[in-house]
């Protein structure tokens, strides 16, 4: 059923939006809140950038049922900015305060298995894949495959983490032990085009938007830059929104979600591959505070908040690049550059491989 809330049962400036998570993604929530009058409540097990801008925080562990407890009481709706919020948690949160997405996206997005499970139930174009629990489930899925494949742990694997790749003469033993034996799924390797995103919103009373999507590239696992506009046409464009769509309604989802997709090509029997989900804002995302009137963050906030979604048209042309490790050092060079607009996560330590903020480059919108 949905979640339907209507203009009255809209949360009114001076609410306060909990926020499971204390990284950059909640750091950018809080200020989208604060644009709106609404408030926020950082809950996290670290001191991360988000405990800097948001009106409150309480640093605690998740298993801790009190203190979430106390969390909840404390706030008026419940959202997260990382998805590997154990499930357990929302399910007790939702309990006592409406928690928007809701435990199922969570579920279903931390544990790849599940999530191609769900995407295949909804007959979505997937890359083929098996479950792995031991190194000799790959060589039969190998074979079922037939050609080069990664091998990606079911939680917990993110930018590059947690994954191998895997070709027909490699040692599937030494490939297994590479991501800590760990129950895995393994997926063909596809040729592709490249890599894009869906970012949709979808309010809690159904109603869905979408921002144009950005093509990504990736650089050690890391997603390094995001660019709008892509070269996908109109039809394909509204394709991967019709599949985002169908993910979003049987989440019954609120909020944003994020949807990669791989571009095979025109002439590709099935030119649109679904790679994962991500059932929050999304780093490819980012350039949308900049190119556009509302942000995703805004609209995550107005949709958890039950109001009525902002437009998510885009007034420029945008290319957002992750400032990675050292990248950031550069800023003075950067806050200098003409037509950039520069974004700090105001993170204390530097570190090969970590996202310390980004920068946008815009430049008028070509119609």
């Amino acid at each position: 059923m949905t979640d339907n809330v209507s203009a009255l049962q809209a949360l009114p400036p001076g609410s306060t939006i909990g926020i499971l998570g204390g990284g950059q993604l909640a750091r950018m929530l809080a200020v989208a809140a604060a644009r709106l009058g609404l408030y926020t409540h950082i809950y996290s097990d670290d001191s991360g950038p988000a405990f800097d801008v948001a009106p409150r925080a309480s640093k605690g562990d998740y298993r801790d049922r009190a203190a979430l407890a106390a969390f909840a009481g404390a706030v008026d709706v419940v959202t997260f900015e990382f998805e590997n919020v154990p499930v357990e948690v929302a399910e007790q949160l939702q309990a006592l305060v409406p928690v928007r997405p809701g435990a199922k996206a969570l579920a279903v997005a931390q544990d790849r298995l599940a999530e191609k499970t769900f995407l295949s139930e909804l007959a979505l174009p997937l890359a083929p894949f098996a479950a792995i629990t031991r190194a000799a489930d790959i060589a039969a899925a190998m074979a079922e495959i037939n050609g080069p494949a990664i091998l990606k742990t079911r939680r917990l694997g993110y930018d590059g983490k947690g994954q191998a790749a895997v070709s027909p003469a490699d040692d599937y033993g030494r490939a297994f032990s590479s991501v800590g034996e760990a129950p895995s799924v393994l997926e063909q390797r596809l040729r592709f085009e490249f890599e894009f995103s869906v970012l949709a919103v979808r309010g809690c009373d159904g109603e869905i938007g979408f921002y144009d999507s950005p093509v990504n590239s990736h650089a050690e696992g890391i997603l390094r830059l995001s660019k709008v506009p892509s070269p996908l046409t109109e039809a394909e464009q509204m394709s991967a929104r019709a599949i985002t769509a169908r993910i979003a309604d049987a989440l019954d989802y609120v909020g944003v979600l994020a949807v990669e997709l791989f571009y095979l090509g025109a002439g590709a029997e099935t030119p649109l591959i679904v790679n994962e989900i991500a059932p929050r804002v999304h780093n490819s995302g980012h350039w949308t505070v900049d190119a556009c009137a509302i942000s995703q963050f805004e609209n995550h906030i107005r949709a958890v908040a039950g109001w009525p979604l902002g437009s998510t048209d885009r007034h420029s042309d945008a290319e957002m690049v992750n400032l990675i490790g050292a990248d950031a050092d550069d800023w003075v060079q950067l806050a200098a550059e003409p037509g950039v607009c520069l974004h700090l996560y105001g993170k204390r330590h530097v570190r090969p491989g970590r996202k310390m903020g980004h920068m946008t480059r815009l430049a008028p919108h070509r119609r």
